[in-house]
């Protein structure tokens, strides 16, 4: 079961996927400190109804025929309908890349399966903006999400960790220590033999 966490990760960078999931390093920087610090906040809420509303935080949700787990920070639910409409807390602002709404998407399919229930949209909340997105469930958005979920079950079977490529968005990943994306990754093994051999060679035409 591939943990929704991991959606994310691998629409960010596919080596920070593999370093926190398959190598299982971790580390804490500001950023990700604010992110838990609002999560701790939003899923220990407790469920409250209001204008026809049921809001259910720290919701647990499996799909066995996705393969996916997780928690959804928060899950409207219209009372007279049961419809359902996942939202998701973002510490930052909107990002250019579709990373967050994969992310939900992956927790609309979740519900899906789950209810057996059409999840249209959604909404993405960000601390820095203080402002709520709300994301349409299209047929783009869905293949797109479908296509994460099998590229990051590929990578996290396969146990291999992408080398490291580096980019202006390394900056704001907690495991840059870790990963040094500006470090080349080649083996340089076989040029420092060849260069001690050679070496050997002229001090022995030298003698």
């Amino acid at each position: 079961m591939i943990p929704l966490s991991a959606l994310q990760h691998y629409a960010f960078c596919p080596r920070q996927c593999a370093l926190i999931h398959n190598e299982q390093a971790w580390s804490e920087n500001w950023l990700t400190a604010q992110g838990q610090q609002l999560h701790q906040r939003v899923d220990h809420g407790l469920p409250e109804s209001r204008k026809g509303i049921r809001y259910e935080r720290g919701v647990e949700v499996s799909a066995p025929q996705l393969g996916l787990i997780g928690k959804l920070d928060l899950l409207e639910i219209e009372i007279a309908n049961g419809a359902c409409f996942p939202v998701e807390y973002k510490r930052g602002k909107p990002k250019q890349d579709p990373i967050d709404e994969i992310q939900l998407c992956a927790q609309a399919l979740c519900l899906e399966e789950m209810l057996n229930i059409s999840v249209p949209y959604g909404a993405l909340w960000y601390w820095q903006t203080r402002h709520r997105h709300q994301i349409e469930f299209n047929d783009a958005l869905r293949q797109q999400t479908l296509q994460i979920i099998e590229a990051t079950r590929d990578l996290l079977n396969s146990g291999v960790t992408p080398k490291a490529k580096y980019e202006k968005k390394c900056q704001a990943c907690s495991l840059y220590e870790l990963c040094n994306p500006k470090l080349t990754f080649r083996d340089k093994s076989r040029a420092y033999v060849k260069a001690i051999y050679q070496e050997s060679i002229v001090e022995e035409t030298q003698k």
